[in-house]
């Protein structure tokens, strides 16, 4: 496909990150594939000075700082009119074979709907494995890096609007970004989901980095950016009945227990977060999920095949099923496992997860008063014994346990050296359960 790219990126201050960006675009991009619109938000540096000069791109001059939704959708009406459209922010650095790489992921398919890159940051697992010291560095790094591979190409429920490259058949249907999410923040989680609901796959590209500073202004001023954050994520969850924390909801502690599947189901699937890392990491595998949320379950029907109840899949067979903290929250967790033993294979598995609650983080969390979110949703507050003696009144073998920990802040391991007691290291567990022939 050889259309062409509307690069919109908006621009408030900052301009040493405005001038590298639209030069890095210049040196490492071909110039007949692109036109860049650039959207000042009333700048009061050297900016609009700057780019008033600049005599090979589109800009638009707003006379007061409008937010990054409403530049945009300024942007997207200003692109022509077969153009794809590229969300670029001006505090990256693109890279060799980068929007090369982003289009030939976003035209494999006719229902890849917008693909975006990975980068240095690792907000929404869009991080890569290697760093550098220096700018040269990661242009070397880039470039081994950025060779086109379908193989890592990841379906994401969910992508970053620092580097979206969006087809324009997709743009033509939802028009704008979501203005209410101005000034900005999370409006690249709702335009996600409204891509998803149209029927089109987001396209994580491991074969597309660029470098992103994260600089914005809003960051610089932390209490203003969490009341825009606040906000925002008010008004997802008014708009979509389910609150932007869902994207995070991933099984990550069950992965190292998952051996050569070939079937797996999950419950609590949520919006299918976990679900897509699966896809990616074990290819050619059936995943489905449970969920019994209709509003995330309107989501992840988009991606996989999802049930509102697990004997709606009674006819199936599964290698693994995933339950997550389930056992917290359920009045009879013993009966609850011994059910699902008709759902696996004769040799299956049952994966969970439970918290330590006494975690050295939740020790000082009680201390400090934070006890709301400890105990939403929870029933059962087992220790490590508790779940021993739960699993092994149950008719299931080989049971396995493992332990987590996160790594604890200077208060936090203050408190550790006052308690002699090596179980409040370990912030979770996670369990593994073998079929027994029922």
């Amino acid at each position: 496909m050889n259309r062409k790219t509307s690069i919109i990126i908006v621009t408030y201050n900052n301009l040493e990150y405005t001038k590298n960006c639209l030069d890095n675009i210049k040196k490492y991009t071909d110039p007949s594939s692109y036109e860049i619109i650039v959207i000042d938000n009333n700048s009061t540096d050297e900016t609009r000075k700057y780019l008033k000069k600049r005599k090979d791109i589109k800009v638009i001059f707003n006379d007061s700082n409008l937010g990054f939704p409403k530049a945009c959708n300024q942007g997207i009406k200003q692109k022509e009119k077969d153009n794809d459209v590229l969300l670029l922010n001006n505090d990256t650095i693109v890279t060799t074979n980068w929007l090369n790489n982003l289009k030939t992921c976003l035209y494999s398919k006719d229902d890849i709907g917008a693909a975006g890159a990975v980068c240095n940051q690792n907000e929404n697992r869009q991080g890569v494995d290697f760093s550098y010291d220096d700018l040269e560095k990661m242009q070397q790094f880039a470039l081994e890096n950025n060779i086109s591979n379908p193989a890592r190409w990841e379906e994401k429920i969910f992508l970053i609007g620092f580097c979206l490259l969006i087809k324009k058949e997709v743009i033509d249907n939802l028009k704008t970004l979501d203005e209410a999410y101005s000034p900005g923040y999370i409006e690249d989680n709702d335009l996600s989901l409204r891509i998803v609901k149209l029927d089109y796959k987001l396209m994580l590209c491991h074969d597309c980095f660029i470098h992103h500073f994260l600089g914005t202004a809003f960051r610089k001023d932390l209490t203003k950016f969490y009341k825009i954050l606040n906000k925002n994520r008010e008004y997802f969850y008014h708009k979509w009945k389910f609150n932007t924390f869902s994207f995070d909801e991933i099984k990550t502690a069950s992965f190292p227990l998952i051996e050569k599947p070939t079937k797996i189901l999950e419950l609590n699937a949520g919006i299918g977060v976990t679900i897509l890392e699966l896809k990616y990491k074990y290819k050619n595998i059936i995943i489905e999920g449970v969920e019994e949320d209709s509003n995330k379950r309107d989501i992840s029907k988009h991606i996989t095949t999802i049930y509102k109840n697990i004997n709606d899949a009674k006819e199936y067979f599964y290698d693994y099923i995933l339950i997550g903290n389930l056992l917290e929250q359920i009045k009879n967790p013993k009966l609850f496992l011994e059910s699902l033993g008709k759902h696996l294979t004769p040799n299956g598995y049952i994966i969970g997860e439970f918290s330590n609650y006494s975690n050295i983080k939740t020790i000082n969390k009680i201390i400090n008063g934070y006890c709301k979110d400890i105990f939403k949703d929870k029933i059962n507050f087992f220790s490590i014994d508790d779940y021993k003696r739960l699993l092994e009144d149950t008719s299931y073998k080989e049971k396995r346990f493992f332990k987590w920990y996160e790594n604890n802040s200077e208060e936090e391991k203050k408190l550790l050296a006052t308690i002699k007691n090596e179980n409040i290291i370990y912030t979770y567990y996670t369990f593994k359960i073998k079929k027994e022939d029922f």
